[in-house]
């Protein structure tokens, strides 16, 4: 352990100190507002955890968009609680006290990996990062050169650091690295020039080329691998070709069937269409029919209302002539009391005409009334079936059914019920989608109000806090004497 890790006590990343570097990252007028209210850490990217004396690394799984995490420069002692954080790109660890390179399996993205500066005597457990480019490990402890070779595998590495590792100082040490990495570009922050590349290939050509023969078996084996799973797929594919083909009589039957099933089914497609143009039709033939019959309800309704009005001021008018004259007294007092009353009068005629206006509107009204009539026809049928009034072309079935009062009368009501419960059953419908609509439209209303409420109140936080923090800092002159 260090000697700053024995005066200060190794911390744990949790939530304080999590929520603290959220806040370091937001821009300066909206630091006060991120201690208000709780943010949301998916919209993190970015996070610094530099020289807190971290020990251990733990709940950052909330972060599972952070692309950019800086760890360096604390006491850790493992490489772990990173596996949610799969978009990660770049990651600094140097300046820590890892031993063992693992925990990284889950960090596909990773371009940029830095451990320089810790304890690892091995590189190991990377196989993963293949889109790695960028990895320094220097100034740790490896010792032995061949396990530069494990880094052949990662196919976009294009700058290594291992400069202050005991291996450095083995003879040809250079050559052997750019030998057995040959996409390399830069090598302990130099160049790697074309003539290092050529001599280090003609150098250890003995050791590059056998395993360049056995990585180039490993691939043709995985694409043989490849090539016959795909081969598998195919033979599936014409499997059930065949199969398809190869039905029998009994399902060519089926299939004709299925043939003739899709024709019916079109024909009944077709004729449900044309029900559904009937009834639409039918639909705008009865709204055509409801608005008629509004507006000759507000016809006469503005006729009556004008007589009305005429009559009234024809009689007010009187009264204030009347009134003028008396002057003052009884007579005056009496005039004023009927001037009023014919007044009250006056709105009571004008508010029944409205009512009835509503009125006229009801179904079950017009339902009520179409009964109404429909049971004085049938009854005056019945008084004709009994005194033989009936015209001689009345069909035969309807005079049977006439002989019996109960019966056309329970005809009527049964009939009459039923048509009450579908206005019952639509008016319901009708209520439910107006308060469906209502309810959309005002909780659309509120949010957007709600919405624009609080970005009201941050840029008003905001702005206090500004012309606080100006206040405050404004130094105050004393008067020279």
């Amino acid at each position: 352990m260090s000697q700053f890790f024995n005066i200060i006590e190794p911390q744990i990343i949790d939530d304080e100190m999590l929520q603290k570097a959220i806040e370091e990252k937001c821009p300066e007028d909206l630091g006060d507002i991120a201690r208000e209210e709780s943010l949301n850490v998916k919209v993190v990217t970015e996070l610094q955890f530099s020289f807190k004396n971290i020990l251990r690394i733990d709940n950052l799984w909330p972060l599972e968009n952070l692309t950019k995490l800086q760890l360096d420069n604390n006491v850790i002692e493992k490489i772990e609680g990173l596996e949610s954080l799969v978009h990660l790109v770049w990651l600094d660890l140097s300046f820590n006290n890892i031993e063992v390179i693992e925990g990284l399996d889950t960090l596909v993205k990773l371009q940029d990996l830095s451990l320089y500066s810790n304890r690892i005597s091995k590189i190991e457990h990377m196989d993963t990062l293949q889109e790695l480019q960028i990895f320094s490990i220097g100034k740790n402890n490896l010792t032995i050169l061949k396990d530069v070779i494990y880094l052949r595998r990662l196919k976009s590495l294009q700058t290594l650091n291992l400069s202050g590792n005991p291996l450095c100082s083995e003879e040809h040490y250079r050559l052997f690295v750019v030998a057995h990495l040959p996409s390399l570009v830069y090598l302990d922050f130099k160049l790697v020039r074309n003539s290092t590349r050529e001599a280090a290939a003609l150098k250890y050509k003995d050791l590059t080329k056998p395993l360049e023969q056995e990585e180039a078996q490993v691939l043709a084996l995985q694409e043989a691998e490849d090539a016959k799973q795909k081969q598998l797929e195919y033979d599936q594919i014409c499997r059930s070709r065949r199969n398809i083909m190869c039905c029998s009589t009994e399902q060519a039957k089926d299939l004709d069937s299925a043939v003739t099933y899709k024709k019916e089914f079109v024909l009944v497609c077709g004729n449900l269409y044309n029900y559904g143009l009937e009834e639409y039709e039918k639909r705008e033939a009865e709204v055509s029919k409801f608005y008629k019959r509004l507006h000759e309800i507000l016809a006469v309704n503005q006729q009556e209302s004008k007589r009305i009005i005429s009559d009234f001021e024809s009689q007010n008018q009187k009264r204030l002539d009347e009134l003028s004259q008396a002057g003052s007294g009884e007579i005056a007092e009496s005039k004023q009391a009927q001037g009023k009353e014919g007044i009250n009068q006056l709105l009571d005629a004008l508010l029944t005409l409205e009512a009835l206006v509503s009125n006229d509107l009801e179904c079950r009204d017009l339902e009520n009334q179409h009964h109404k009539k429909l049971m004085e026809i049938a009854m005056a049928t019945l008084r004709k079936v009994e005194h033989y009034e009936l015209e001689e072309d009345f069909p035969d079935d309807l005079r049977r059914l006439f002989k019996n009062k109960n019966t056309i009368v329970n005809i009527l009501n049964v009939s009459h019920s039923i048509r009450l419960r579908k206005i019952d059953k639509r008016e319901s419908d009708m209520l439910c989608n107006t308060y469906q609509w209502q309810i959309s439209v005002t909780g659309k209303a509120f949010q957007t109000e709600s919405d624009r409420n609080r970005a009201c109140i941050k840029n008003i936080i905001c702005f206090i806090n500004t012309l606080q923090k100006e206040l405050e800092s404004t130094m105050i002159l004393e008067p020279t004497e």
